[in-house]
């Protein structure tokens, strides 16, 4: 599902995006990770697969930890064309 850049949960996919990306560089799967962060796999693959799944500051500074990533990293919007009105 593709999210209108204005709308709250366009923030959830695509950190959800990055979450997959840093743990597919890693070349670990869902369940890896889920362990590595004490979090279950059906919250990790909600996170990912943007399944409606809301998720606390704190559980991403958890997952940027244990990706060995900077938190910032979850955080990076992809390009945007200008949208033009």
């Amino acid at each position: 599902m593709k999210f209108d850049r204005y709308d709250e949960n366009y923030v959830y996919d695509f950190v959800g995006k990055n979450i997959r990306k840093y743990r597919k560089k890693k070349g670990w799967t869902q369940k890896q990770l889920a362990e590595k962060s004490t979090y279950s796999k059906q919250f990790i693959s909600n996170i990912e697969n943007n399944v409606h799944q809301t998720f606390s500051l704190g559980t991403l500074w958890r997952l940027s930890q244990v990706l060995e990533i900077k938190l910032s990293d979850l955080c990076e919007e992809p390009e945007v064309q200008k949208i033009i009105h």
